[in-house]
């Protein structure tokens, strides 16, 4: 395999979901590098839920942010919640004006009430299709901006430090060619961990590849046991698993089937008498007055402008295990 080194003037940003597009916009000048075609391998396209912000006059980041660290009970982040709470509208509103076809009432955003919000703040893009919609804008934008470089068939191997231990860029498979990419900054935005599993609702190429490369480069990975799982996935024997109807999720709602769905329990809050654990009694996303789903962007601080996408129950494979501190061969 031949080598080369090449140096980028800009940041190198490893992922081309919503958070690798969106950090390549707010640069300007980039280099995106994506194991995948654009728009396939990541979570972002697949959501369904819309994106929770305070968007509303009824609303306010403050609420958003109490509802957030009630329903973490414990979990959050302080400081993440708040970040996200309070710039979470901006996002929201800079992706509608890419043009993400956010479900609109003239100049407002139509919004739904879900899980542990105590205000309608979820805005959605025809229905269930937030994720696929709002990645076409940001690719498309993306395209059309001549300073931010793509790089497809391209998968990071190993981040490339100095003898400080500081990052200074990183070794990349480009079109089966190492390439070693000199730059002053790095982004790692290459999404969670759901393609390690046996059972997943994830592409199968998310893998949890940045958290191994930080890991090897000295970064302490925070919050590593917080994988979210929001719905459960339905019965298919398909991999990826396809989740269920998005009804099944929503405001405690049931699918119109050819047998009865299953009925959401009520469950009583009572007093924490240890860890706090999703979906037990006691857990205040289930717990006012009415059943709700488990919102599963509140945990880690994750409470806002977000969707994200889940995954069940861990592959038995050891190997499966430690390949998300462990860098790809």
């Amino acid at each position: 395999m031949t080598h080369c080194r090449i140096t980028f003037d800009g940041p190198v940003i490893l992922g081309a979901g919503l958070a690798g597009l969106t950090a390549a916009l707010a640069a300007k000048r980039a280099l995106v590098l994506s194991p995948t075609a654009l728009a396939t391998g990541c979570s972002s396209a697949w959501a369904q839920g819309g994106m929770a912000a305070a968007l509303s006059d009824e609303d306010a980041p403050a609420l958003h942010a109490a509802d957030t660290i009630a329903a973490g009970a414990g979990l959050c982040d302080p400081q993440a919640v708040d970040l996200l709470t309070t710039e979470g509208p901006a996002a929201v509103r800079a992706l509608a004006a890419l043009g993400a076809p956010f479900d609109k009432t003239g100049d407002d955003f139509v919004l739904s009430l879900e899980a542990a919000h105590s205000r309608a703040r979820v805005a959605r893009v025809g229905g269930d299709g937030a994720g696929a919609a709002i990645m076409a804008a940001v690719i498309a934008a993306v395209r059309a901006t001549p300073t931010i470089e793509i790089r497809e068939n391209a998968r990071a191997r190993r981040l490339l430090q100095d003898a400080t231990g500081r990052v200074v860029g990183v070794l990349a498979e480009i079109d089966g060619q190492l390439v070693e990419i000199l730059s002053p900054a790095v982004i790692l935005a290459t999404g969670g961990v759901g393609g390690l599993y046996a059972v997943t609702t994830t592409p199968k190429e998310v893998r949890g590849e940045g958290l191994g490369l930080a890991a090897l480069a000295g970064a302490v990975i925070a919050d590593p046991n917080s994988s979210s799982s929001t719905p459960p996935p339905s019965t298919s024997a398909a991999t990826p698993r396809p989740w269920p109807p998005r009804p099944y999720a929503a405001r405690g709602r049931s699918c119109a089937t050819a047998t009865p769905a299953p009925s959401w329990p009520t469950i009583t809050r009572r007093p924490r008498t240890g860890p706090a654990r999703r979906g037990r009694p006691g857990h205040p996303c289930r717990t006012r007055g009415r059943p709700r789903r488990l919102p599963g962007r509140h945990g880690g601080g994750r409470g806002s402008a977000a969707t994200s996408r889940g995954n069940s129950r861990p592959c038995s494979r050891p190997a499966c295990a430690a390949a998300s501190i462990r860098a790809a061969p």
